[in-house]
């Protein structure tokens, strides 16, 4: 099993950056896993953010965040990484790091969630 541990979420003005980081652990080899990121806004559905395959060769990225949020990772370090830059309102949500051991996917089928980490643009 995996376990998940967000960190970096904040406070921040619209247009400034973030940067989340997921760190794994547990008794499977985190290179293994499709790592992502999905968020939820109180009395909204979860969302897919972005993902990343176990190489970090590919990525996905939701269109509302295209060109905006990048996602990374290091398998070295157990730890994804999601890079928020000019960052709206409509960001303002938990964000839950993934993990699952298949391809990516946007209907939020992942074995493992985190806690989530809070992130508040202010406008």
């Amino acid at each position: 099993q995996v376990q998940l541990v967000e960190s970096g979420g904040g406070l921040v003005q619209a247009g400034g950056s973030l940067r989340l980081s997921c760190a794994a652990s547990g008794r499977t080899l985190f290179s293994i896993y499709t790592m992502g990121w999905f968020r939820q806004a109180p009395g909204k559905e979860r969302e897919f953010v972005a993902a990343i395959v176990r190489s970090g060769g590919s990525t996905y990225s939701a269109d509302t965040v295209k060109g905006r949020f990048t996602i990374s990772r290091d398998n070295a370090k157990n730890t994804v990484y999601l890079q928020m830059n000019s960052l709206k309102p409509e960001d303002t949500a938990v964000y839950y790091c993934v993990a699952r051991p298949l391809p990516p996917t946007v209907g939020g089928e992942y074995d493992y969630w985190g806690q989530g980490t809070q992130v508040t643009v202010s406008s």
